[in-house]
């Protein structure tokens, strides 16, 4: 990813210089593997971890890679001039290309997976934080974008609380299922290499040994995780989404914080743009992205081709990168989002107290009004609300009909908000578990 999109943690884990690190630590821990088996003199083990604190030179392996055109071997030649070739010819003993460049791949995705957990977590926090301190908060809830009836700005924080737990544990199982790691060599059987050697560098790496690869480690794997990935995104967006509807000129319930010096538009001066959740819908849009080829990658042929390889090459990276960037953006968001709880207010009142139909239509049904005759009687004076601008408690106690089955103070009573927010604390309890 460019580096407006990137943070400098997550970037590290997909450098060249990690890549490589992390290479150089598999077949090394294969190696004392194999000495402790008697395949290899342990003095080339040893030798081996002389390059323990050397810099790879990217450029070298580079340059090596143009005319081998093989990175893996690219990789073990400039080893090889490190530690001399002839402590090195032992090193990649009975092992494939695939060994090495999956299992480094998977603990790439590991330590990705780890940041973009402490991520979700830090965005909870956040969440919750502001869900109690809007909890009695009174707004319009909407349907098909329309007005239907109260809810509160800490209900909409806590949904979303909601959403990003059940994310959280998306993230760790996904971790959980790409933490492994495979050195089974050509074909996956072991022919040249003992699976005590898998073992001792799954160990070594944090990783679960697959239980059987071919020459590659299974790529429904990856597809489970890139598709957690793609879930969270969407997550991402649908917070972000309401946040750009509720910072619209004609709602204006809540708004991004607009810092001082900040400028919304080139060409009008008084622009407050949500550019940041505009921004998140357009990250998410990329990490989604991925979803489909990790997908695709599943479907390999016989034991193994380099069809994976390429996407894999970029969609490791680029959606990893891209949702740590769009976690932290959006906690910032939420962090420092502007409520107006006297616009939801005003919102909520603009149609002059049509939201509380329901509540009409179920009190009548209960004084023994049909429902089909309740439903007409509460929408005849509900239309004048929206055609002629009428008040629509002053109509329902006008409406001799109505009149006929509730009294005033029934009718009266029908229009208490408190009314519609009085589980909320049984909802937070569900939600926080506090």
């Amino acid at each position: 990813m460019i580096p407006r999109y990137s943070r400098p943690d997550m970037v590290a884990i997909w450098s060249p210089e990690t890549k490589f690190r992390i290479w150089y630590e598999i077949e090394a821990h294969a190696c004392d593997a194999q000495a402790a088996l008697g395949v290899i003199p342990k003095a080339n083990a040893e030798a081996v971890w002389k390059a323990r604190d050397v810099e790879f030179d990217v450029a070298r392996i580079d340059e090596i890679e143009a005319v081998t055109k093989h990175d893996v071997i690219a990789f073990l030649t400039h080893l090889a001039e490190i530690i001399g070739n002839d402590e090195a010819r032992f090193v990649h003993q009975g092992m494939t290309s695939s060994d090495v460049l999956d299992t480094c791949f998977n603990v790439q995705l590991v330590r990705a997976a780890d940041i973009l957990i402490e991520d979700v977590k830090g965005l909870l926090a956040a969440l919750k934080r502001r869900a109690l301190e809007h909890k009695d908060t009174n707004r319009i809830g909407r349907s098909h974008g329309i007005h239907a009836e109260p809810t509160t700005m800490g209900l909409t924080f806590a949904r979303f609380y909601a959403e990003m737990d059940r994310n959280l544990n998306r993230l760790k199982k996904a971790r959980m299922e790409i933490a492994t790691g495979a050195i089974s060599g050509a074909v996956g059987t072991f022919a040249n290499i003992d699976p005590a050697v898998e073992e001792h560098v799954c160990a070594k790496l944090g990783l679960e040994i697959e239980p059987i690869s071919t020459q590659v480690i299974p790529r429904d794997r990856h597809a489970a995780f890139f598709a957690a990935l793609g879930v969270v995104a969407s997550s991402i967006e649908n917070i972000a989404t309401e946040i750009r509807h509720m910072q619209r000129t004609e709602v204006l319930e809540a708004e991004e914080f607009f810092s001082k010096g900040q400028k919304g538009s080139s060409a009008m001066p008084h622009k407050r743009n949500p550019v940041l959740t505009e921004n998140l819908t357009g990250l998410a849009r990329l990490v989604r992205m991925t979803v489909v080829p990790a997908m695709e990658n599943v479907a390999l042929w016989h034991e193994r081709d380099i069809s994976h390889s390429s996407v894999e090459r970029n969609i490791g990276p680029d959606a990893t990168i891209t949702l740590d960037f769009a976690l932290a953006r959006l906690t910032t968001v939420i962090d420092k989002l502007v409520i107006y709880p006297d616009n939801m207010i005003a919102n909520m009142n603009k149609f002059r107290g049509l939201v509380m139909s329901q509540r009409v239509l179920l009190a009548l049904t209960q004084a023994g009004v049909s429902r089909e005759d309740a439903y007409r009687l509460v929408q005849r004076n509900a239309m004048k609300v929206w055609e002629e601008g009428k008040d629509f408690k002053t109509e329902l106690l006008g409406d001799a009909d109505v009149c006929a089955a509730l009294s005033a103070e029934e009718i009266e009573e029908k229009f208490d908000i408190g009314y519609h927010t009085k589980h909320v604390d049984t909802i937070f309890s569900r939600v926080f578990k506090d």
